[in-house]
């Protein structure tokens, strides 16, 4: 019984998830007229940024006025895969009103991009291949974390570990990204 169980459980691994985020059309189109601040973000989709925690901080600060959602990542980080179809949709049904950032840690350039080929979202990603960025945030050493801000540009709550469900992730953002 294992013997044959264990092929189809294997056979799932490394794939992306079906249908983890919208066709781009409708993706542009649930996002068509956001809020200058939030568009140059949608304008900067699956970008890795660099700039480290002075240009990370600068877009902190153009973001006052919306909440943030900052999520922590890395390609090799399993729990990341996991909980990231969740930020890749609700950045498309928020996206209007709460700001999303990613920040790949402690990673590389090449596994990076594969991930978000992968993964695709609708915010960039501050490269943070020192640590340095996530401590803007006072990022956990823990993959992944997730830090909200308030409208007023103050840090919220940072939440070392991965989400395990959509709702998990709906609630943090409903009591924290306001």
């Amino acid at each position: 019984m294992l013997l044959i169980a264990l092929p189809v459980f294997l056979a799932g691994c490394g794939e992306a998830p079906e249908s983890a985020a919208p066709a781009a059309p409708a993706t542009k189109q649930a996002l068509a007229g956001s809020p200058p601040p939030l568009a140059s973000l949608h304008a900067q989709a699956n970008e890795l940024l660099p700039g480290g925690p002075a240009a990370f901080r600068e877009r902190l600060a153009e973001l006052k006025g919306f909440p943030v959602v900052v999520n922590k990542w890395a390609s090799w980080c399993g729990p990341c895969r996991e909980e990231f179809p969740h930020f890749q949709r609700q950045a498309v049904k928020r996206g209007k009103e709460v700001a999303f950032i990613g920040v790949n840690s402690m990673d590389n350039d090449g596994n990076a991009k594969a991930f978000l080929a992968d993964y695709p979202v609708t915010y960039p990603s501050y490269k943070d291949g020192d640590g340095k960025t996530s401590k803007v945030f006072e990022g956990s050493y823990a993959f992944p974390t997730t830090a909200f801000y308030d409208k007023r540009g103050r840090l919220a709550l940072v939440k070392p570990g991965g989400y395990k469900t959509e709702a998990d992730l709906v609630k943090d953002i409903e009591r924290y990204a306001r």
